[in-house]
């Protein structure tokens, strides 16, 4: 991720607007959580580590790339057993373009949807013999 911030806007009058990488991380990881399919998203080991001493990782699972020709987001999530894959990932890209684009104004250049595994929800029944 680039640690600088982005400068949405041009000169004006008025000032200028930063976005640092980290508030397109969270908004794009919240975009990714809404899609009906998603299970989860997949950190890397200290976002891991930091959740489970309770801090919440919004932006866990994305990961940006800043560049001229605009943003580049590349999302890591675990899809629940049974949907369409392709439906899914069609929709948290869409769904990612469009939230980034309304609350940033920044120019999605990609949005890559990588699949790192399927949950099984296995639900545990009991017998009495």
């Amino acid at each position: 991720m680039d640690e600088h911030p982005v400068n949405v806007t041009e000169s004006s009058n008025l000032g200028s607007i930063v976005i640092a990488p980290e508030v397109i991380e969270v908004i794009s990881g919240i975009a990714v959580s809404e899609v009906s399919g998603v299970a989860e998203m997949r950190g890397n080991f200290a976002a891991g580590v930091a959740e489970r001493l309770g801090k919440k990782s919004r932006g866990k699972g994305v990961k940006v790339d800043l560049l001229e020709e605009g943003v580049v987001i590349e999302t890591y999530v675990v899809m629940d057993y049974g949907i369409s894959i392709p439906e899914a990932a069609k929709k948290i890209q869409e769904n990612t373009r469009q939230a980034l684009e309304n609350m940033t104004s920044l120019s999605v250049k990609e949005v890559n949807v990588h699949v790192v595994g399927v949950h099984m929800d296995i639900k545990e029944t009991e017998t009495n013999e």
